[in-house]
């Protein structure tokens, strides 16, 4: 069975911008996936505990056979490929790539699997540039984005890889 997925990419460590690439290349050449939709680049303000450099997002939308457990596993072993130590790392510090699967299933019908949704701009603004219509937790992305502070979210005029 051929699935939808919406995922969030970020990072703050090292060359932001080719690890991205290489995430959603990575992505892209996973058995029975195709990236259907990638959003742009976006700078972001961090959150945590620490001062740490500001964040690059992206978002993408899959089309795949692999179920949510499977290509979750993945997108954390495409993590540790492309630097992540999550064992040395501190928590919501400075990382070089974050994958997270934010929904899976039936676009349109979607099931979040991400907390904290209704506050993550980072999250949010990507998503609903790829897929507005998609409905997380009863919202619409673009309701989800009218609801929230976009403040710390700027759109950057990078060229992004092709999707494949």
């Amino acid at each position: 069975m051929t699935i939808d997925a919406l995922l969030s990419l970020g990072g703050n460590v090292g060359d932001r911008k080719a690890t991205m690439d290489a995430a959603v290349a990575r992505l892209a050449a996973l058995p029975e996936t195709t990236v259907i939709a990638r959003s742009s680049y976006y700078r972001t303000e961090p959150e945590g505990p620490i001062e740490q450099p500001w964040f690059l997002n992206t978002a993408v939308a899959l089309r795949t056979g692999l179920d949510a457990v499977a290509l979750a596993s993945t997108c954390r072993a495409i993590e540790t490929a492309l630097g992540r130590d999550r064992a040395r790392e501190i928590p919501s510090g400075p990382r070089p790539i974050d994958i997270d699967l934010i929904a899976c299933g039936s676009v349109g019908r979607m099931t979040g699997t991400a907390d904290r949704l209704d506050r993550r701009a980072f999250v949010l603004v990507p998503l609903a540039e790829i897929a507005p219509s998609a409905v997380i937790d009863g919202a619409s992305l673009a309701e989800h984005v009218a609801a929230i502070d976009t403040g710390g979210v700027v759109r950057l005029d990078w060229t992004a890889l092709p999707r494949s």
